[in-house]
Order: structure tokens, then C-alpha cells, then sequence
């Protein structure tokens, strides 16, 4: 559309004022408030005449109110209708736009034309943001009107230009009133400046390449209706590491007699490694995507053995004959073999069910609590094996050999 000339332009209000529209669903033109407009010089249309052409011609000449966007001016045109004084002033409308009275509509001396142009702005309500078509001369009266029909929270968000970053609104601010510039918890008022951008220049506020501008509209009897907020956008990366438990495995040894078990490889927790990408707005978080999930260390499963190998004869002939059965295959024979035999015919007289009400020692090798034979064997209670097995371990590790452990008994009474 193009606008009406500067020096046509006059400060005379129209007839009627009522054209505002908000046309994304076709609804009519609602009433303006009545609004305050700068005054602007009016330059009359002359028309000059050779001959005695002067006075016929004079008679068809109409003069006409033109609003075009809020700018007015007087017009003095020889055109029969609305269409036809847009054309002679060189303004191009075309479906989207609000012409009223309509562009075929005879014209009359005294006339006013309102023209508004429909322009495309975003809106957000409840976080979600649409392209709605506004007539509205302003952000004032397009957040007024679309909250009418919408409900609340509705807000306008301005474009990033690709180019150099700024924030625009293709329609004005307020035309009646200052507005309010809140950034970083700041609020500056700023008059006189209609566009985004130099609203933001006269506050001093610098826009980052991914902060994001509204314009808000205050229902109450303010004097800065309209606020235009700046929101802190900003991104970043964030790495955390989760705990990939490890497995366990069982595996059979031919070279251990049945109810033998040994962890043979010590189970280790993996990890695992993940980056987000988070973006926050003034602080709060919007949204977080994630970026890489990688195995940053692998776990190494649990590996225990059991035996499987049948003792000799099927079931041996006594709990004895099964313990010195399992300490040869130590090494533990000829003394070391006499040295288990009364070391453990001393503590239990190898009966798996001995119990000391005393001290709570149970089982062959008097294990002190019993429990803690299951590290061989869930069996513990009741295996002679299982039992055979850790009092070998605990021997070992605890003395070297049976007749260490014999020695000791015999000092002090228990090993």
C-alpha cells in the first residue's frame, strides 16, 4: 500500500472512526478508542484550469477526508468513487486491507475514506505462538482487540532479523503514549519512538543473537500501556554421567568338587556419558535436548566358578574323609593332613550341625557367626562342603597351612 504523501497530510480527525479489525477470521471492523494525533501542515489539492472550463469543472470537484493508517488529509478530487480517489493519490490496496466506505462505493462531497492496512504480526497466548492479520494501527489496540475475542495473556512477539539483528514489529507501538522498556530487571520510559528497535536503542538495551522481544499491554489506567520486554535467551551444554550396573555370570570348574565356589573376576560398574543441550529464558529452563549418550566406560561383569566335580566314590563315607579329600587338592597332605584332622575333630568333630551356644561358631571349621560361610556357598547351613571350602580359605588366608593353624589353637585354644 502506499501511504499519503507528507504534503497532503492534515490533523483532522474522521467522521468515523471505527475501523480497527482484526481480520484472521473475517470479524467486521470493532470501535477505536479515540486516540490522540500528532498534527501534521494540510497543503490543499489545487487544480488549475485553462478557459471558461473553470466554473463546469469546479462543479464536479469534491473534497474528501482521507485516513490512511491513522495519517489524515483533505483531498479535493474530480473521482466519482472510493476506488477512484485511491488510485488519483496513488494507493494501492488489495483483499487483505479494511476500506470503508467500500472501494466502489459513490463518493460524495464531504466524504471520509478510512483505509487500514492488514498486516501479518505473531501473537503468543499460553506459550504458544500464531500468525494472526491485524488493521489495527498499533500494538496497543491489536493486543486490546485480540484479547477480546481470546482471552488473556495475550502477547505480541517481535522478528529477529537474519541480517543485523533487530527486533521489528510491522505495525507502531502506541500512538497515543509513551511506552515502558523492561530488560534485566530494569524498567525505562521511553517517548516518542513507535518501532522496536529505536525503543530499545533510547533505553541503552542490547539485544544477544538469540534473546527474544514481546510487547505486553496493560489493562489497568496506565500511562504506559504498552511495554515492550526483553527476554534473556541463552544456551548452553550440560554433561552428566549415569551408572551402568555390571552382570553377573556363573561358569563351571571341573577342577572343583560340587558345593566348591570362587569369584574369579571382580564385578566393576560402567558409566555412561550424556550432553544436553539446555536453553533458559531470564533463568528459567525451556527446554533441554539431548545431544550424545556414549558409554564412556564399560562394565565388567561379576565371574564365579562352581565346581563340578564329583568327589570321589559318589558321597564320601564321613564329613573327614571329604575335608582331607579337598586339602590334598591344596598341597595339604601327610602333616598338614594330621594337623586339619585334629584341628577340626578338636572344634567340631567335623559334624556340620555342630553348634557352640556360647559364642553362636557353627558348622565344621566353627565359622564365627555361621554366615559368614555363605561367601561360599548359599548352602552354608547345611552343605559340609560348602562349609569344608571356606574353613580351607579361611586357613589359608588367615595362617598359611592347617599346622600354623594348629599351633595357634594350641597356644591360645582357638584359631
Amino acid at each position: 500500500m502506499k501511504h499519503i504523501p507528507a504534503h497532503r497530510q492534515n490533523s483532522a480527525r474522521p467522521k468515523d472512526a471505527h475501523t480497527e479489525s482484526i481480520t484472521i477470521d473475517g470479524t467486521e471492523p470493532a470501535p477505536r478508542h479515540p486516540r490522540r494525533r500528532k498534527a501534521v501542515a494540510l497543503v490543499a489539492s489545487a487544480f488549475v484550469l485553462a478557459g471558461g472550463g473553470t466554473a463546469a469543472y469546479a462543479s464536479t470537484v469534491k473534497t474528501v477526508d482521507l485516513d490512511v493508517d491513522g495519517k489524515t488529509a483533505t483531498v479535493s478530487t474530480a473521482a466519482g468513487s472510493v476506488g477512484g480517489v485511491l488510485a488519483s493519490e496513488g494507493i494501492d490496496v488489495d483483499t487483505r486491507d479494511l476500506v470503508a466506505p467500500g472501494v466502489d462505493t459513490a463518493l460524495e462531497d464531504g466524504d471520509e475514506i478510512v483505509v487500514r492496512t492488514a498486516d501479518e504480526v505473531t501473537i503468543e497466548q499460553d506459550g504458544d505462538e500464531r500468525s494472526i492479520l491485524t488493521t489495527s494501527v498499533d500494538a496497543e489496540e491489536t493486543i486490546e482487540r485480540y484479547s477480546e475475542r481470546a482471552g488473556e495473556d495475550v502477547r505480541l512477539v517481535a522478528s529477529r532479523s537474519d541480517a543485523d539483528g533487530r527486533a521489528e514489529l510491522p505495525i507502531e507501538l502506541d500512538t497515543d503514549a509513551p511506552v515502558t522498556v523492561e530488560a534485566d530487571g530494569d524498567s525505562v520510559e521511553v517517548d516518542d519512538s513507535q518501532d522496536v528497535d529505536t525503543v530499545l536503542d533510547e533505553a541503552g538495551v542490547e539485544l544477544g543473537d538469540a534473546d527474544r522481544v514481546v510487547v505486553e499491554h496493560d489493562d489497568s489506567d496506565a500511562e504506559t500501556p504498552v511495554s515492550v520486554v526483553v527476554e534473556r535467551v541463552e544456551s548452553s551444554q550440560e554433561e552428566r554421567t549415569e551408572t551402568i550396573d555390571f552382570e553377573s555370570t556363573t561358569v563351571e570348574d571341573p577342577d572343583m568338587y560340587v558345593g566348591e565356589s570362587e569369584v574369579r573376576t571382580e564385578g566393576e560398574a560402567g558409566e555412561r556419558t550424556i550432553v544436553e543441550d539446555v536453553v533458559t529464558r531470564d533463568g528459567e529452563e525451556i527446554s533441554r535436548e539431548e545431544v550424545s549418550n556414549e558409554v564412556t566406560t564399560e562394565p565388567v561383569d561379576e565371574v564365579i566358578a562352581e565346581g563340578s566335580k564329583e568327589l570321589p566314590g559318589g558321597t564320601p563315607a564321613s564329613n573327614k574323609e571329604l575335608g582331607l579329600q579337598m586339602a590334598a587338592e591344596r598341597g595339604w597332605t601327610g602333616s598338614e593332613a594330621t594337623c586339619l584332622d585334629s584341628l577340626w575333630t578338636r572344634e567340631s568333630g567335623w559334624d556340620e550341625n555342630a553348634a557352640n551356644p556360647t559364642s553362636s561358631a557353627f558348622g565344621i571349621p566353627q565359622a564365627l557367626p555361621g554366615s559368614k560361610m555363605a561367601s561360599a556357598g548359599a548352602d552354608w547351613a547345611t552343605n559340609p562342603a560348602t562349609q569344608i571350602a571356606w574353613g580351607l580359605d579361611y586357613i589359608a588366608g588367615s595362617y598359611g597351612s592347617p599346622c600354623s593353624a594348629w599351633a595357634h589353637s594350641e597356644s591360645v585354644g582357638w584359631y
